[in-house]
C-alpha cells in the first residue's frame, strides 16, 4: 500500500469525534514502535518529519523507512512534513513523496503568512498533496520554532485565513505549547475559543500542536537514572480527548515519545553497565515507544479500530 493523504482520515475523524495521531519520527526504532502500536490498534496513522529530523536522518532514509513500514503492515499511513519553515523545504518534500506538508508561517506578519501559505497550496494542490498551515503562536521551543509567549488564534481571522489561502487544515493556538515544559500552574485549554472556531468553520479539520502530556512516570524514571527534568509538565490527556470531540482531527505527539524512549535507555544502561551493543538498549526503547503510542491511540485520540 502506498502512502496516503489525510483527507479520508480527517473526514471520518470529524464525523465520529476522534483525532488521528501525528507522531514525529527520527529513526528506525521510533517508526517500528509507532507502526507496531497502530497495527495492533488498527488505527490510521500520520508519521511526521520535522525539518530537524529530515536533516538528521536524511529525507531518502526516512521515506524508505516509511515504505518498509508500509510493506510490513496494511495500515493507511500519511507521510507529513511538520513545521516546514519555507516554500523550498515544502516543495522538496512534496517532490520527494510526502503526501502532506505543513507550512509554518505563524511567526510572520499576517499578510506574509497568507502569501507563503498560498504559494505552498498552489504547488501542493497541483500535485495532489494536502497542506496544513498555522495561525496563532505557541509558546515553547521545538527545533527552529521558538516563542516566549502564546498568541491565541483569532476565530474570525481563522476564517479569513483559510478562505484566502485555501489550506486544507489549520493548526490553532488555544493553550498548548511546544516542548516538555508547557505549564507552571494549572493546565488549561481555551475550549470556548475552539468551539467558536469550529462553529465558524463546520466540518473543517483543526490541528493541535504541542500536545504531548509529559507522563510523569517517564520524567521520574529519567530523573532516577541521571536526567534533570524538573518541572516538566504537559497537557492532561482528558483535555486532549475533549478537543478531539470538538473538531480537532490531528493531534501532534513528539515529546512523550522522546521521554519514554530516553528514560528506558537510561534505565537499561544504568542497570547493565557492561552492555554496549545498541541493539540491547534500543529494543526496550522501541517497546516503550510502542506502549506509549498504544496508550495515546486508545485513551487520548480515540482512534482504535478506525480503519
Amino acid at each position: 500500500m502506498p502512502v496516503v493523504g489525510p483527507k479520508e482520515m480527517f473526514d471520518r475523524a470529524y464525523k465520529e469525534g476522534y483525532a488521528v495521531g501525528a507522531f514525529n519520527v527520527n529513526n528506525m526504532e521510533i517508526i517500528q514502535g509507532i507502526v507496531a502500536a497502530a497495527a495492533e490498534e488498527q488505527a490510521p496513522l500520520i508519521l511526521q518529519v520535522s525539518a530537524g529530523a529530515r536533516k538528521y536522518a536524511g529525507q531518502t532514509y526516512i521515506v524508505k523507512l516509511v515504505e518498509a513500514a508500509l510493506a510490513e503492515s496494511d495500515l493507511p499511513i500519511c507521510l507529513h512534513l511538520d513545521h516546514g519553515p519555507d516554500f523550498q523545504l515544502c516543495k522538496d518534500c512534496i517532490d520527494g513523496g510526502f503526501t502532506s506538508v505543513m507550512i509554518d508561517g505563524s511567526h510572520l506578519p499576517y499578510a506574509e503568512n497568507i502569501a507563503v501559505t498560498r504559494q505552498v497550496v498552489e504547488y501542493a494542490h497541483a500535485r495532489g498533496v494536502w497542506v496544513e498551515a498555522e495561525l496563532g503562536k505557541l509558546a515553547g521551543v521545538e527545533e527552529h520554532v521558538s516563542s516566549e509567549v502564546s498568541v491565541y488564534t483569532d476565530p474570525d481571522q481563522a476564517v479569513d485565513f483559510v478562505k484566502r489561502t485555501g489550506c486544507d487544515s489549520l493548526a490553532i493556538a488555544i493553550g498548548t505549547s511546544h516542548g516538555a515544559y508547557k505549564f507552571t500552574g494549572e493546565a488549561k485549554l481555551d475550549f470556548d475559543r475552539l468551539e467558536k472556531i469550529t462553529g465558524l468553520m463546520p466540518g473543517y479539520p483543526l490541528v493541535l500542536h504541542g500536545a504531548s502530556s509529559v507522563p510523569q512516570e517517564f520524567v521520574d524514571m529519567g530523573n532516577k537514572y541521571g536526567a534533570k527534568l524538573g518541572g516538566a509538565k504537559g497537557v492532561p490527556e482528558d483535555l486532549l480527548r475533549r478537543a478531539a470531540k470538538l473538531g480537532v482531527c490531528k493531534i501532534n505527539i513528539d515529546s512523550d515519545i522522546r521521554l519514554a524512549m530516553t528514560a528506558n535507555i537510561r534505565k537499561y544502561l544504568a542497570e547493565n553497565p557492561e552492555k554496549f551493543d545498541p541493539r540491547d538498549y534500543l529494543k526496550p526503547a522501541r517497546q516503550a515507544v510502542k506502549d506509549m503510542v498504544r496508550r495515546k491511540i486508545k485513551n487520548v485520540l480515540g482512534c482504535s479500530n478506525k480503519i
